[in-house]
């Protein structure tokens, strides 16, 4: 049965979503951004009905997990520090990793700097951050396709571009296309909040 959680990790409380059998293999899914952890809503039951145990946290900045003040706080050593201390709030020496786009690069950085606390990993939608690198040093196009990834890094601009576009209406309109209905967003608080929002 789904349940939703806060699980303190790495100094920070993060809203998990938990499915599947207490002792199943833990697999924990890595939403992206502007997501949340209900983007995995299709595949948290499939998963459980497979016999793992599920969590799916809303990142660190992202809906109801906390939003520490600060850039600093939210380099990919924290965020994969954020994992780790699932594995360990879950009592789990390793687990199955899934990412999506921005939790695709949370998930490589947890593989790469620390690969025994992962059984598999599965990547959605991100390549190798050594492939990604190439291409955005070699390809124009790529460079164009990536602008977005650059433009929320600006200081105020982004946040001061989505005021003036009223981002909670573009928000609302994102969620009902994508299927979250108002009513699963008010019963959850959930949103799709910018983790850059808290760091300026």
């Amino acid at each position: 049965m789904l349940e939703q959680r806060f699980i303190e990790t790495n100094g920070v409380r993060l809203n998990v979503l938990q499915d599947g059998p207490q002792d199943g293999p833990l697999a924990i899914l890595l939403h992206g951004f502007p997501e949340f952890s209900d983007g995995w809503r299709r595949q948290i039951p499939f998963l459980a009905a497979a016999g793992y145990r599920v969590w799916a946290p809303d990142q660190r900045g992202y809906a109801l997990s906390d939003k520490p003040d600060g850039i600093a706080a939210y380099a990919l050593d924290e965020l994969a520090a954020d994992v780790v201390g699932l594995m360990d709030a879950a009592g789990r020496e390793r687990a199955f990793l899934v990412g999506h786009d921005w939790g695709a690069a949370v998930a490589w950085w947890v593989a790469q700097t620390q690969p025994q606390r992962v059984v598999r990993l599965v990547v959605i939608n991100v390549p190798h951050p050594a492939v990604m690198l190439a291409h955005l040093r070699g390809s124009l196009a790529q460079l164009l396709k990536s602008w977005y990834i650059f433009y929320f890094q600006l200081p105020w601009l982004p946040e001061w571009t989505l005021s003036l576009a009223s981002w909670r209406s573009r928000a609302s309109t994102c969620a009902t296309t994508a299927g979250w209905s108002s009513s699963r967003r008010r019963a959850t608080g959930s949103t799709t909040r910018s983790p850059t929002a808290s760091t300026r």
